[in-house]
């Protein structure tokens, strides 16, 4: 077979395929019912079935040797390999991982906390962190928060064996390092950047938390030393709280969030109406508490789920997923269906860069309909919870991936004691009092998205270069058609560094962080 007719036959085999995952995948979060847990295990099972073809594997790999490959196939050839490489294993060690994966994702939509007897969802919760100022009240909806760790953290555990399990059968050290070999990044390269990124907000992160500590303490009449998570307005502290940011949530208070979206995006010449169309965007019990963007068959299906009241996170949250669907859709339909994609951390580069709209002035005066000198106020305000974002995000991202790599490292190490000894150290936050609890298990991403946050870290350098590179994005449809042609439009043609070093003028470097934070 002429490395052309195999990459033929890999896309023939495998589109139809991917296609159903998806939509299984969306029917079980939109409504985590056991028959949809069923149906989207099969449909991945048969998935993984068709990438754990060893005859194709082989005959990937011999092509790949082919020096004479014009680009094209030879980047195809590349993506294939990357998507194969990991069910190269035991068909039944396959399944186990897809039915437990499936089964803690489904535990995860349907778990509601309680406070008291009430039963609680995620935006209950953080309504009560952001305004209550009773402390055992407070701490009671970050319990709620935690409580899904004990549910799931011995199946997390368990499923971090069984992944290791795979990558260590194929050579790599565990699945930490086979996930990233994947997906396109040096761990070397990658762990520097955490360690530059660790460097330029270690002094500036202290005076920020010394800020935040101060008022806490203030305002709950309590010794500095006595703050505790539930202090805090995020159960994660990785959202700005509002005495170091803005408050803009009577902006938004009586706002129609989906008419907002579909406004920032016209103004740039993107129509999103379509995905509204398709999308899931209110709550409701049984449906997945979090937010996602999904392209179903890389062929126009793209849909947004999300669980919009509102207030500011959820202005933001749209904007972000709608950037993620702006991306997938603007992605050119002349490219074969391996290449209409992208990768992870360009897409969370754009998403990113569409949720910072919520601070920019423009965007706020021409879209949210501030009046100009309200804006004008708020000014000082946004500039200052845009840098404690960066700086909160960065110090979060450096807790979940050097979590991650040591969770792979040993699933069956102290991990309860590990997650508080990195959020004290990252994130200055002092951990609870005699807690015993599997904490790091209520973070969503380590169990069904694993080894994905350095995406959202590469991603946040990735928005500072596109605001550099494109301008503000704010009814301005020249750098919408730019950013469609330049960014979206080659897909997965190009790696993805280097797609980032053509669109925007320069590599990408943990220096625009330092750059963001002195403006």
């Amino acid at each position: 077979m002429t490395p052309t007719a195999l990459v033929e036959h890999c896309q023939a085999t495998l589109e139809p395929l991917e296609a159903e995952v998806n939509r299984a995948w969306w029917n079980a979060n939109t409504d985590a019912s056991n028959e949809h847990q069923r149906r989207r295990a099969v449909a991945e099972l048969a998935m993984s079935d068709a990438l754990a073809d060893t005859e194709t594997f082989v005959a990937i790999r011999s092509a790949r040797s082919d020096r004479a490959l014009e680009t094209k196939p030879a980047r195809m050839l590349a993506l294939l390999e990357q998507a194969y490489t990991p069910h190269q294993a035991d068909p039944d060690l396959r399944r186990r991982i897809v039915e437990l994966q499936s089964s803690i994702d489904a535990r995860f939509a349907r778990h509601r906390g309680t406070i008291g007897n009430e039963a609680v969802d995620e935006n209950a919760i953080l309504d009560v962190l952001r305004t209550s100022t009773d402390v055992a009240h407070r701490q009671a909806a970050w319990d709620a928060s935690k409580s899904v760790g004990p549910v799931v953290a011995a199946d997390v555990r368990e499923l971090a064996r069984l992944r290791n399990e795979v990558a260590r059968s194929l050579g790599y050290r565990d699945y930490f390092a086979m996930a990233l070999a994947t997906t396109e990044y040096d761990e070397g390269r990658l762990f520097a950047t955490l360690d530059a990124v660790d460097a330029a907000t270690t002094s500036e992160y202290r005076q920020l938390k010394a800020t935040l500590d101060e008022q806490r303490a203030a305002r709950f009449d309590v010794a500095i030393d006595a703050l505790r998570p539930w202090h805090y307005d995020d159960p994660f502290l990785q959202e700005t709280p509002i005495d170091i940011g803005v408050d803009l949530d009577d902006c938004f208070a009586g706002a129609d969030l989906q008419e907002l979206t579909a406004r920032t995006y016209a103004g740039v010449g993107i129509d999103v109406d379509g995905v509204l169309g398709r999308s899931d965007l209110l709550p409701r019990p049984g449906k997945v508490q979090h937010a996602f963007c999904i392209d179903v068959d890389r062929r126009g299906d793209v849909r947004v789920l999300c669980n919009i009241a509102p207030n500011e996170r959820w202005a933001e949250t749209m904007l972000h997923e709608f950037g993620h669907a702006a991306y997938f859709c603007g992605v050119s339909d002349e490219l074969p269906w391996l290449l209409r994609t992208m990768h992870m951390a360009l897409t969370e580069g754009v998403a990113l860069r569409c949720g910072r709209l919520i601070h920019e002035p423009e965007w706020l005066h021409k879209i949210a309909g501030l009046h100009s000198t309200q804006v004008a106020e708020l000014a000082p305000r946004l500039r200052a919870a845009r840098r404690a974002h960066l700086l909160l995000f960065a110090r979060w991202t450096l807790v979940m991936t050097n979590f991650e790599r040591r969770l792979y490292a040993n699933p069956d190490g102290v991990l309860d004691e590990l997650w508080w000894d990195l959020v004290e150290r990252f994130q200055l936050v002092h951990r609870p009092d005699s807690r015993d609890a599997p904490d790091w298990a209520a973070k969503i991403h380590i169990a069904v998205a694993p080894v994905y946050y350095q995406n959202y870290l590469y991603g946040e350098l990735i928005a500072s270069q596109l605001t550099h590179a494109f301008g503000p994005l704010v009814d301005d449809p020249d750098a919408g058609r730019a950013l469609v042609a330049q960014f979206f439009a080659p897909g997965a043609m190009p790696r993805w560094d280097r797609l980032i070093e053509t669109a925007t003028g320069s590599a990408l470097s943990p220096n625009v962080l330092v750059h963001d934070l002195a403006s």
